[in-house]
């Protein structure tokens, strides 16, 4: 078989239980929480790279705030399960009993939440939260589309959903990967290398409006929240009901970074996720003699100092011919929204 008739029948493979994993979670949120579940209060939707790590951190230390210990379950967003990342630090909940249970140890003074950011992106989640919870509070966080893809492919490649680490060929291959063409073999998530699915913005705010009144959904623009993070915690606060006069601390968020060796990044990935017989018993081993924390410890000393780097900044000819083939769905926010986003985020003088 070729690659790309192997890739093809991957995603295909992958996208048919995709669909079974949305209709036994949609069975299961049909009939209920179990009695006495705790469930959550409220959801931060996403976008990824705009700010959700630093939000989520912020409002876990807030005394009337619970959040879900592991950040990102994506329960809600059961199309993406189908084939998990091989480096999550723990099991993604597979059945509505087990995500429930992530918020048992919250008081009952408490305000329970959690922080996937794929509940925007997916076509089921605002339909599951609220049959679960029809008075879910949702946070949905918007950032300027040609630097939330710039930051988002980093990501990607920083994860290994990604091995094309030029952004703009990147962006240019959509079409073939969607015929299973130019993937990564072992790229675990090949659906998300739509770029341009990232940012259908009112489409994705439309999903919960149909399904939540619109009181209890707040869009926050990733500016605001980066120039003055304790007056934005604030206001969700607020949104929330609970008291915004708590001290706040800021968290740094999550930075962008690059790889330095593509040789290095793919040798470090392989082991640490046990691939082929080699990197199985490399990582066996190192399992056996190297306590948990302190090969965490390692392994964020060793991404920091050796695997990663700074990025270069993006290619502003290439960002500008973003912005112009992005500028009608900023305009649509801008009008969903009522605030002026062209001239926020320079669209005006994009060309």
């Amino acid at each position: 078989m070729s690659g790309a008739a192997e890739h093809a029948t991957t995603a295909a493979v992958g996208a048919r239980e995709g669909q079974e994993a949305a209709r036994v979670t949609g069975a299961e949120v049909a009939a209920g929480a179990p009695a006495g579940a705790r469930l959550p209060d409220f959801f931060i939707a996403g976008h990824p790279k705009s700010g959700t790590t630093a939000l989520y951190q912020m409002l876990r230390r807030h005394p009337q705030v619970f959040m879900c210990e592991e950040k990102e379950p994506w329960y809600f967003s059961p199309e993406l399960r189908f084939r998990p990342p091989p480096r999550k630090p723990f099991a993604l909940p597979e059945s509505l009993a087990h995500y429930l249970s992530l918020f048992a140890g919250a008081r009952p003074e408490q305000i329970a939440g959690e922080g996937s950011t794929t509940y925007l992106w997916s076509q089921h989640a605002a339909g599951l939260i609220s049959e679960l919870q029809p008075d879910a509070r949702v946070v949905a966080i918007m950032r300027e589309p040609a630097s939330f893809l710039h930051s988002l492919h980093l990501q990607f490649v920083e994860a290994y959903i990604e091995t094309e680490t030029d952004f703009a060929t990147a962006i240019a291959l959509e079409g073939e990967r969607r015929e299973g063409r130019h993937i990564a073999r072992h790229s675990y998530w090949p659906q998300l290398l739509q770029y341009a699915e990232h940012v259908r913005y009112v489409e994705q705010l439309r999903r919960y409006e149909a399904v939540l009144p619109r009181e209890q959904v707040l869009v926050l623009i990733y500016d605001d929240f980066r120039n003055d993070n304790e007056a934005t915690v604030r206001r969700v606060l607020r949104f929330l009901g609970v008291d915004e006069t708590a001290a706040i601390e800021g968290v740094e968020a999550n930075a962008s970074v690059t790889p330095r060796s593509r040789r290095l990044h793919h040798l470090v990935h392989a082991v640490s996720v046990g691939r082929g017989p080699v990197s199985r018993a490399t990582k066996a081993a190192l399992q056996k003699l190297t306590p948990r924390r302190l090969r965490r410890d390692a392994l964020a000393l060793l991404r920091r100092r050796v695997i990663y780097a700074e990025p270069p900044a993006p290619d502003e000819a290439f960002q500008r011919e973003l912005r112009r083939r992005f500028r009608p769905e900023v305009a649509a926010l801008s009008e969903y929204l009522e605030r002026d986003l062209l001239e926020l985020w320079g669209y005006d003088r994009a060309g």
